[in-house]
C-alpha cells in the first residue's frame, strides 16, 4: 500500500511489487531500467507541493491587501429587485432579530407595543419577478466589509432603516462601541470588525432654522414676510457635512418634511429659500427648492466623497393614510398588504390623494440624480403594498403612525436590497 505524505502526494513502496508469472524470471539488468521512476516520482511531488505553497500564498496577499471585497455569491445584477410580490409563508422565521434589541424606538417596537399583527408582519416575504432576493447574511456582512465605515443620512425614515441593520449585527456580534461619528447623531462600531454604521439625522439635507422680519428691512420684509424658515440651498446641514469624507458608504434619503404644513406653514411660516446667502426673489415654492437642495448636496457629495467611495440615494417610503393625513383623523387598520389596484388607488399621482407625495418626490429625485455617481436604491414600489407594516396606534399613540415602519419588519427587506446592492456595485468596480 503506499504511503501518504503531508503534502498528500503519494510516496513509492518500500518492497517490489508482486510480478506476473512469465515475469519472475527478469534479469537484474530489466529491473535496474525501472529505478529511475522513483526519483521522476519524487521530483513531480516537489514540484506540485512548490506550486500549492505559492498558489496559497499569492491567495493570502490578495485577501490582505483588498480593503473590504464583495461576497462570493453576488446576486444577478439584470434582476429588478424593486418589482414583484410579497408572498406569505406561515414558516418564514427570518434569522435576524426580535423585539428584544435596545436600540428600537419604543413607537416602532410593535410587538411589545402589542400590535395585534406584529408577528404576522415578517411572515409576507418580497418575490422578486424572475429572481430572488438574497436574504442578509450579517456574518458575511461583517466580514466582508471589515474596516468599512457606513453612513445613513436623513430623516427618522433612514433611522429606521440604520435601526434594523444595527440590531441585525447585534445579533451576532455583541462587542461594540457607542459613538457618534462625524457629526452622526449615534454610531457603533463592531470592534471586532472595525466596521462603523452611524446614522446623520437631516430633514432637509441643506441647513435650515427659523427666521424672523429685520427691523430695518429687506426684500422678503418689503413683500411682507415677517416669519418663517430659512433654508440654505447650497449648504448642507452640519450634521453631516464631514460624513462624505468619514465613510467608504453613504445612503441618504429627504422629502417627508418637504410638504409638513404642520412644520412648514405656507402662510404663518412658510420655507425662505436662500442661495450664497442672498434669498431667492421672487420666493418659490418648495418643490422648486427641493430641486435646489438636491442640486447642489449631490455635487456637494460627490466632491467631498473619500476616493472609491459609494454613494446611494433611497426612493421614498410611502405613506398609508387611509381618511384624511394623520392630524385629520386618518389610519392604517389594515391588517394585510394591499392589493395592486388599491396600491394604484392610493398613490397614483392622478388621484393626487393623502398620499401622493411618494411618488412626487421620487419624480425630483430621478430628474436631480441623472447624470450623477449615485446609485439609486428603490424601495418605493415594493413598500407601496405593506399598508399592514406601520406601528399604527401601537403602545397607546394619540395618531396613528402610518408613515415609519414596524421593527422587525419592512426595513429588513430594504437591507436586503441595500446589502444586494453593496454586493454587485463592488462586484462591478
Amino acid at each position: 500500500m503506499r504511503e501518504k505524505t503531508r503534502s498528500g502526494c503519494q510516496r513509492a513502496p518500500i518492497s517490489t511489487p508482486s510480478l506476473p508469472p512469465h515475469h519472475l524470471m527478469a534479469t537484474k539488468e530489466q529491473q535496474h531500467k525501472k529505478l529511475p521512476l522513483f526519483p521522476l516520482l519524487s521530483l513531480l511531488c516537489f514540484v506540485s507541493v512548490f506550486l500549492a505553497l505559492s498558489l496559497s500564498k499569492r491567495a493570502s496577499i490578495s485577501k490582505e491587501t483588498t480593503r473590504f471585497r464583495p461576497t462570493p455569491t453576488v446576486a444577478s445584477t439584470s434582476c429588478n429587485y424593486s418589482h414583484g410580490s410579497w408572498i406569505y409563508d406561515p414558516n418564514w422565521i427570518p434569522n435576524n432579530y426580535d423585539s428584544s434589541c435596545k436600540e428600537i424606538f419604543k413607537g416602532w417596537n410593535c410587538i411589545s407595543g402589542n400590535k395585534s399583527n406584529a408577528r404576522d408582519i415578517i411572515k409576507w416575504r418580497w418575490q422578486p419577478n424572475g429572481c430572488d432576493l438574497p436574504p442578509f447574511d450579517p456574518v458575511r456582512f461583517l466580514q466582508t466589509f471589515r474596516d468599512t465605515n457606513i453612513g445613513f443620512v436623513g430623516d427618522s425614515l433612514n433611522r429606521n432603516m440604520f435601526v434594523s441593520l444595527f440590531c441585525s449585527l447585534k445579533r451576532v456580534s455583541s462587542d461594540v462601541k457607542k459613538w457618534r461619528p462625524a457629526g452622526a447623531d449615534r454610531g457603533f462600531t463592531f470592534l471586532h470588525y472595525n466596521l462603523t454604521i452611524a446614522y446623520h439625522r437631516t430633514n432637509l439635507l441643506a441647513r435650515y432654522g427659523r427666521w424672523s422680519a429685520n427691523s430695518n428691512g429687506g426684500e422678503l420684509e418689503s413683500l411682507g414676510y415677517k416669519e418663517g424658515y430659512r433654508v440654505d440651498v447650497d449648504i448642507p446641514e452640519g450634521t453631516w457635512a464631514d460624513a462624505p469624507s468619514f465613510h467608504d458608504v453613504l445612503i441618504f434619503n429627504t422629502g417627508h418634511w418637504w410638504w409638513a404644513p404642520s412644520k412648514f406653514d405656507p402662510v404663518k411660516s412658510p420655507m425662505l429659500f436662500f442661495e450664497n446667502n442672498q434669498p431667492l426673489i421672487p420666493p418659490v415654492l418648495p418643490d422648486v427648492g427641493l430641486d435646489k437642495v438636491l442640486k447642489h448636496m449631490i455635487l456637494f457629495a460627490e466632491r467631498r466623497m473619500r476616493p472609491g467611495g459609494i454613494k446611494l440615494f433611497r426612493t421614498q417610503s410611502p405613506r398609508h393614510f387611509e381618511g384624511g393625513d394623520w392630524d385629520q383623523g386618518g389610519s392604517c387598520p389594515r391588517l394585510q398588504p394591499l392589493l395592486p389596484e388599491k396600491v394604484e388607488e392610493l398613490f397614483s399621482l392622478k388621484n393626487n390623494g393623502t398620499n401622493v407625495e411618494s411618488r412626487l418626490v421620487n419624480q425630483h429625485l430621478f430628474k436631480a440624480l441623472k447624470g450623477s455617481t449615485f446609485h439609486i436604491l428603490d424601495i418605493t414600489h415594493m413598500s407601496e403594498f405593506r399598508a399592514d407594516a406601520h406601528p399604527a396606534t401601537a403602545g397607546g399613540k394619540k395618531h396613528d403612525d402610518c408613515m415609519h415602519w414596524c421593527l422587525p419588519g419592512i426595513t429588513d427587506i430594504w437591507n436586503d436590497l441595500f446589502i444586494t446592492h453593496l454586493n454587485s456595485i463592488k462586484a462591478r468596480d
